[in-house]
């Protein structure tokens, strides 16, 4: 882990387009802002967990989907085949 010292309204840069700049220090804690491309998304660490577990559990889902509609399409099959076919008229 690198750590800096930064005083208000200094700033670190982090690649080509993040910029973190300290804008406030209190007795509660230290606001900063961050400079960064929209490509980039910025969250706060509890978010990103957030977001990750539910990205966890849609993987899982969609796995579970994909296994649910190919029991469905084994049964529909399956059934397709006991179903008595209906003979057809031969006319003459």
């Amino acid at each position: 882990m690198l750590v800096f010292t930064r005083k208000r309204h200094e700033a670190i840069v982090i690649g080509d387009g993040i910029e973190v700049r300290v804008l406030r220090v209190g007795r509660d804690g230290v606001r900063l802002g961050v400079t960064a491309p929209s490509s980039i998304s910025v969250h706060r660490r509890e978010i990103y967990d957030q977001i990750r577990a539910e990205n966890q559990v849609a993987a899982t889902t969609t796995a579970s989907a994909a296994g649910l509609a190919e029991r469905l399409r084994r049964t529909s099959r399956e059934q397709a085949a006991t179903v008595p076919v209906k003979a057809q008229e031969v006319s003459g």
